[in-house]
């Protein structure tokens, strides 16, 4: 009796992911909805991550402006105002808000109980991730629009400056920049899920989230060009993702290459910086998702056993 429940344990776990009549893809689609009506039904959430980037838009346009404005016309160009230059790092502090609290929802389910009786369902792991990722997309893509509206109202109560003062690559320049939005905060709802996996606490997560994502916008390109900021920050910014998130949303509102941590000529124009961006930011998803989804599974393979 004894081999038989031997040989029957490691089948079950090694088969969990393959009981499901469901293919990947609806797995992710069921995930996807649970999380959006879960968030949905949270509001504070949403409002807490999409306020604070507004107030903090006001605030740093109007008391950087007038000291920042000099340096940006000086380092990028003259007819760039501060709310242009500024509007990329607010895109990605709003993108960073959301994704930093994307672990909470895990661990809440790791208190419930809820996220036990996920892991031992037939659902397909990286699609259970796969689908909860893509409800975190659906907020900070809304976000990221009013984000780039509120921008243009600033820029225009400030300056009466023209759209094209603002977005200088009209409708496509508007679809780069939910792209490159949407892959660089991947990155951190990625970072959040692993520590929330690994911690299992909902003030853990968000301490731990929080003390990394926050400092990493004042050593980056967000606020003032990186050639006037010290050596130390400039060498900190070659491996912080979020200077690549900035200067590539910022490359599709300016319409020019703005890269400021090497130099690229491989394409022409806005694509030298753009390119390098995508794929910088790509190659930090597959690193940090493929870790989460390994602890997903490995988790699951406890659960099981």
């Amino acid at each position: 009796m004894s081999g038989v429940t031997d040989n029957r344990d490691p089948i079950d776990s090694g088969s969990a992911q393959r009981a499901s009549g469901n293919s990947s893809a609806t797995d992710a689609r069921i995930s996807f909805r649970r999380w959006l009506v879960k968030t949905s039904r949270n509001p504070y959430v949403t409002f807490t991550s999409l306020v604070q980037p507004i107030i903090f838009f006001v605030l740093m346009a109007e008391v950087l402006g007038a000291i920042a404005g000099g340096v940006v016309a000086q380092s990028v160009a003259s007819d760039v105002p501060y709310v242009t230059y500024l509007t990329p790092a607010i895109i990605v502090q709003s993108a960073l808000a959301a994704a930093a609290v994307s672990g909470i929802g895990l661990v809440d389910d790791m208190e419930t109980g809820m996220f036990d009786k996920t892991l031992i369902s037939p659902m397909n792991r990286a699609a259970m991730f796969v689908g909860k990722v893509l409800s975190e997309v659906v907020r900070i893509t809304v976000q990221t629009g009013i984000i780039l509206c509120l921008g243009y109202v600033l820029l225009v109560v400030t300056s009466e400056a023209s759209v094209t003062q603002y977005l200088r690559t009209g409708v496509f320049g508007v679809l780069g920049i939910f792209v490159v939005t949407v892959v660089f905060a991947g990155v951190f709802i990625a970072y959040s899920n692993i520590v929330a996996l690994v911690t299992r606490d909902r003030e853990a997560t968000v301490m731990i989230a929080n003390l990394l994502t926050f400092p990493l916008l004042f050593v980056s390109s967000a606020f003032l060009p990186l050639d006037i900021l010290p050596d130390w920050i400039q060498a900190v910014a070659v491996a912080n993702p979020i200077t690549y998130g900035v200067d590539g949303i910022r490359a599709l509102m300016l319409g020019e290459d703005v890269m400021s941590v090497f130099e690229m000529t491989a394409f022409t124009g806005l694509w030298n910086t753009v390119v390098p961006a995508i794929a910088v930011l790509l190659g930090f998803n597959a690193v940090l998702g493929g870790i989460a989804v390994h602890l997903l599974r490995r988790a699951s393979r406890a659960e099981v056993q």
